[in-house]
């Protein structure tokens, strides 16, 4: 994929951000220790990153996805939609906290086949949420109910989908930098 346009307007951060912005940017900072240039893209318009945050943390506490599994949805959207920023910080965030197993962040990254049935069945559904624009196959629902998931994690698939849409498209707009805590997690989409 390629990135066409890439918008002139820098960065929010703490010392440049209104009132509703400033809060949701410094909660960013008290939970992950920075602000992330992601966030400071969506700051711009406040009401996105605080749809984006508040999205991003009912998934987090609420889902019924568990970490490793909320990893490989991260990943798979970001991975089909192309965006190098999310690809990174999802990469460190499986490996580092979600403690997604190695050979599965390797597989979801370079779009291989996923050993692990279960995880593999939660790529592939996420994958035809993605390009079916929720309309998946009756064969494709199958194959997830038959490794263990159930209608409430279609839901969540759902919510994640529009979170990762949120972060994604904005970081196309902005050609977001990727923060050096994810730089050893960089990753380019394939050429077109």
């Amino acid at each position: 994929m390629t990135d066409t346009y890439k918008m002139k307007t820098p960065l929010v951060t703490l010392e440049t951000a209104g009132d509703q912005a400033r809060a949701a940017l410094e909660a960013a900072r008290a939970q992950v220790g920075f602000v992330p240039n992601m966030y400071g893209a969506m700051a711009n318009s406040p009401g996105l990153l605080e749809t984006y945050l508040f999205g991003y943390d009912r998934l987090r506490k609420g889902s019924a996805l568990t970490p490793p599994e909320q990893e490989v949805v991260f990943l798979t959207i970001s991975r089909a939609n192309g965006c190098d920023y999310c690809m990174a910080a999802h990469s460190m965030i499986g490996e580092k906290m979600s403690k997604v197993p190695a050979d599965v962040l390797k597989a979801v990254r370079v779009d291989a086949p996923i050993d692990d049935a279960r995880l593999a069945a939660l790529s592939v559904f996420t994958e035809a949420m993605f390009v079916s624009r929720g309309r998946p196959s009756d064969a494709v629902v199958e194959a997830f109910k038959t490794a263990g998931y159930d209608e409430r994690h279609m839901l969540d698939v759902v919510l994640a989908l529009a979170v990762k849409t949120l972060s994604n498209y904005a970081n196309h707009l902005f050609h977001t930098p990727v923060d050096p805590a994810f730089d050893a997690w960089r990753w380019t989409a394939p050429a077109a």
